[in-house]
């Protein structure tokens, strides 16, 4: 690779001594409380009785959650073998309790946007009758996650994130209201510098544009002073749940989302962040590969309500937007007070506000843009791709960054392959976190043994989050196959039914195929060292944090 310019995020360092403070200060709270506790212990018998049998409790209400029992497992045997860091890390990374408030404000800025989230009566049937399995697929979006199903306007796959960028710069260019981005990591290099500008530039032309980053994904790219800069340009900006120096449940779940959405009628998704590696101006770790879509038509208000979510919930002491609808255009809303009251209205659907989208020509299928959220026990994220796993009948390809598999996202895998159908996976040939690179491999040998075939992308990593079945269903988004994507952070997809792009996604994977080594004959049964195994079982024990 000579003549690349190698950078990593160390080499940034701009918050990583915060990050370094913030964690050993953590560490040293986390210290205290156990001290305090086991001295108390120790000083009472009847405290000792108290915490034991607040352990017991605390493993029964484990063992009582609806969630996989690989999340369950790790936490019983935690709790039971050391009782007081059990509990104390219990109540930090897992219990519900402290995010109670967090809950309540979603629920109700939720509640608010409801009326956005409106499905034409006749789509859900057209798709079910064309496709069963896809049809309750887009019935369970609809059911659990109030996500609407689009016939396709305009959705275009973009196997290269610097392509996505490049189309993405243009549409920002032609903004005319309004600009929403929302990203885990921003950083503020050579990349992000020419969205910037345009951001600049939009903001004098009297575009409202906001910007809203995840901390500890931005953390180690910006400088300290990059919000106060971007709020001195007129871009509006905040950061989802900053990092402090203290005791902080909700500092588990991180805004993994990438979203863009301009004017109510362009949105951009995918696995790519706005730093430079993503579109390969820097290899940090080989030849980066990553992907997007774009969208236009309806589907873009679901991706303006998600981001008006997050931005109106994220803090109780932010100013809220307090009216909508200037943010949906085509849809007029007054004296409407439910989305079921919305198609009663007279006039609504025959005359709405006309918007001129921009149509993709000879568009068909169906899309339906969707999100994830921890706050809730509805991880739509897995069930999505166990769907997906559930209803294929020819083959079923993954690309993930990383492995990290429940009993039931494994079992659904595993299952189709037995069922003959041709399941392949495609995961990074250079890693950038080798510890969780080692345990995606760990999940290797229990795949391969069922009929699974695993490649590794050998000329780099591979961050891009997508799957495709039957040549009719595919998704892109956000949402990797690991517990962080499936249970712990917020994150956002899109499911593509019988569209062009399914094709286009279907041909990137085969590429990405052909370019990676298949590694499944190494994995087979006695493939692996006795010491390789325990050493992946004891990386299994911390898989649900990793």
């Amino acid at each position: 690779m000579s003549g690349m310019r190698v950078e990593r995020r160390t080499d940034t360092g701009n918050g990583v001594i915060r990050l370094v403070f913030v964690v050993l200060a953590t560490m040293v709270q986390i210290y205290f409380i156990y001290v305090l506790v086991a001295w108390l212990n120790g000083y009472s018998t009847w405290i000792h009785i108290f915490t034991e049998t607040i352990a017991v409790l605390i493993v029964l209400v484990i063992y009582g959650k609806h969630t996989t029992s690989s999340m369950k497992m790790p936490w019983i045997m935690l709790i039971t073998a050391v009782p007081l860091l059990g509990i104390i890390l219990w109540f930090l990374m897992d219990s519900k309790l402290a995010t109670h408030p967090m809950q309540k404000r979603f629920s109700e800025i939720e509640r608010k946007l409801s009326i956005f989230m409106l499905q034409e009566k006749n789509v859900q049937p057209s798709l079910r009758q064309e496709n069963p399995a896809a049809g309750g697929i887009a019935q369970y979006l609809w059911r659990k996650g109030s996500f609407p199903l689009y016939r396709n306007e305009g959705c275009i796959y973009y196997p290269d994130a610097a392509k996505a960028l490049e189309a993405q710069l243009q549409d920002l260019s032609k903004a005319e209201k309004f600009i929403f981005m929302e990203y885990f990591a921003i950083e503020d290099k050579e990349s992000f510098e020419r969205i910037h500008q345009v951001l600049k530039q939009k903001v004098t032309e009297g575009v409202e544009v906001r910007l809203f980053y995840d901390d500890v994904g931005s953390i180690s790219f910006i400088n300290g002073g990059f919000r106060a800069k971007m709020e001195a340009d007129g871009i509006r900006t905040r950061v989802f749940n900053p990092v402090l120096p203290s005791l902080r449940v909700f500092m588990n779940n991180r805004d993994h989302r990438k979203i863009t959405v301009i004017d109510g009628k362009v949105a951009y998704t995918g696995g790519y962040n706005l730093a430079n590696e993503y579109f390969n101006v820097t290899h940090p770790y080989g030849e980066w590969k990553d992907a997007g879509i774009r969208l236009t038509g309806p589907a873009v208000r679901t991706y303006t309500t998600v981001f008006l979510e997050m931005w109106n919930a994220i803090r109780a002491t932010d100013e809220d937007d307090k009216e909508f609808g200037r943010f949906f255009p085509g849809l007029s809303i007054e004296n409407v007070e439910s989305a079921a009251d919305f198609w009663k209205s007279p006039g609504i659907r025959e005359n709405p506000e006309r918007v001129d989208y921009d149509v993709v020509k000879n568009a068909t299928g169906y899309v339906q843009p969707y999100a994830d959220s921890p706050l809730d026990e509805e991880q739509i994220g897995e069930n999505v791709y166990m769907s997906i796993a559930n209803g294929a009948s020819d083959y079923l390809y993954f690309v993930t960054p990383y492995l990290i598999l429940t009993d039931e996202m494994s079992r659904a895998i595993t299952l189709a392959a037995e069922r003959g159908v041709d399941v392949r996976i495609v995961t990074p040939g250079i890693p950038d976190k080798k510890i969780t690179y080692q345990l995606t491999r760990s999940y290797y040998a229990q795949l391969v043994r069922k009929g699974v075939r695993i490649y590794e992308f050998t000329p780099g990593f591979c961050h891009a989050k997508c799957c495709v079945s039957d040549d009719f269903v595919a998704t892109c988004g956000t949402i990797n196959l690991d517990y962080r994507s499936l249970y712990h952070h917020f994150e956002d997809g899109c499911v593509m039914y019988g569209t062009h792009s399914v094709q286009d996604v279907k041909k990137d994977l085969e590429a990405l195929l052909a370019r990676s080594s298949e590694v499944t004959d190494r994995y087979g049964a006695g493939q692996r060292s006795i010491f390789l195994r325990i050493f992946h079982c004891l990386l299994r024990l911390i898989a649900p944090l990793m």
